[in-house]
């Protein structure tokens, strides 16, 4: 029933968005979005947005991306043109020069990234020294020719001429929602030269999901009042390789260490994916996880914040989605390690 008819109502409301079309750009406005996993994070769409005002009715957003990627929703935010160039590993200056390449072709009049931890912002540095050009950094407003960013340690505002590189902020502009975009893809008339490169990338480190700091891990698991048994948490983060959060609620009660608090009052995160596991949602838990992309709630009340907050929901016993995640990931493993061999 209702469930169906919300869906149908989403479809319909995407085929109504009109299409936009620039057939013959009279500029470009470059993007290289971070797409962390693959995808395009929140920030990412934001900088999308951004650009597309920028572009106006007779500019064209170009995303340039590395290597392979999983989005299949460009067109939904804002790319007018694709351009995807090699790419393996970290290899900073393989990316330069593809980026240089780009630039002589189709002389963007801004490039924009992520100022972001995830690869924007050293990637938009980078580039701004290799093209001779000042970076605006850590914009957040963008008007009548000006551009504003944080400084002093974000508590100063700094207003400059908007140069041909931004840095943008998480939240510098409403992400596209009005309208469907081709994504025509395009190519480099000249490939870029190889570089000799001066930096080998032995591939990632495992690393102690524990020892990640809140604010920097992708994949939280967060446990409130709604977790009667915490040695089950303990183990689904453990097999899930998730970084352990809680509510202030948990943290009071002596379940968790104080470090794990998420919200005003704790740690503010940024996760790519938050699984909040029996937290109904207290306002100043939600501004501390507002900037996460994807949320999951795990709750017995329907009507609770969090379960009107988050992307999916599952409404139901906490213990036994955690059993039942403990059992998906271990068949998931079990079938790969089977694969493998």
């Amino acid at each position: 029933g209702q469930q169906g008819g919300s869906t149908r109502r989403a479809v319909s409301v995407q085929a109504q968005r009109p299409l936009h079309q620039v057939p013959s750009p009279a500029f470009y406005i470059a993007v290289v979005p971070d797409l962390p996993g693959g995808r395009l994070s929140a920030h990412d769409r934001d900088v999308l947005g951004m650009a597309h005002d920028l572009a106006g009715s007779e500019g064209a957003v170009l995303a340039v991306v590395f290597g392979e990627h999983k989005e299949r929703a460009f067109g939904d935010a804002g790319v007018d043109r694709l351009l995807v160039l090699d790419h393996q590993g970290y290899a900073p200056e393989q990316q330069l020069l593809g980026l240089q390449a780009v630039d002589n072709q189709f002389s963007p009049r801004h490039w924009l990234m992520p100022d972001s931890r995830e690869g924007g912002g050293e990637r938009g540095r980078r580039l701004a020294a290799r093209i001779g050009e000042r970076p605006a950094t850590r914009v957040w407003q963008l008007k009548d020719g000006l551009c504003i960013g944080r400084a002093g340690a974000g508590v100063h505002d700094l207003q400059q001429p908007t140069p041909r590189v931004i840095l943008a902020a998480a939240e510098c502009a409403e992400a596209v929602s009005d309208t469907r975009h081709e994504v025509l893809a395009v190519e480099l008339s000249t490939p870029p030269i190889a570089s000799l490169p001066r930096i080998e990338d032995l591939g990632p480190v495992d690393v102690d999901p524990a020892a990640i700091p809140m604010a920097e891990a992708p994949f939280i698991l967060s446990g409130g009042n709604g977790v009667k048994d915490w040695g089950l948490f303990h183990r689904t983060a453990a097999a899930l390789g998730a970084t352990e959060g809680a509510s202030r609620v948990a943290v009071d009660a002596g379940f968790m260490a104080r470090e794990r608090q998420v919200g005003a009052s704790g740690t503010w995160v940024t996760a790519r994916v938050y699984v909040a596991v029996g937290i109904s949602g207290a306002i100043q838990h939600l501004q501390g996880m507002g900037a996460c992309d994807k949320v999951v709630a795990i709750n017995l009340d329907p009507a609770c914040d969090m379960i009107k907050r988050a992307d999916l929901s599952v409404i139901g016993d906490a213990a036994a989605m955690l059993e039942a995640l403990i059992a998906a990931v271990d068949k998931w493993r079990q079938t790969h390690a089977r694969d493998a061999a």
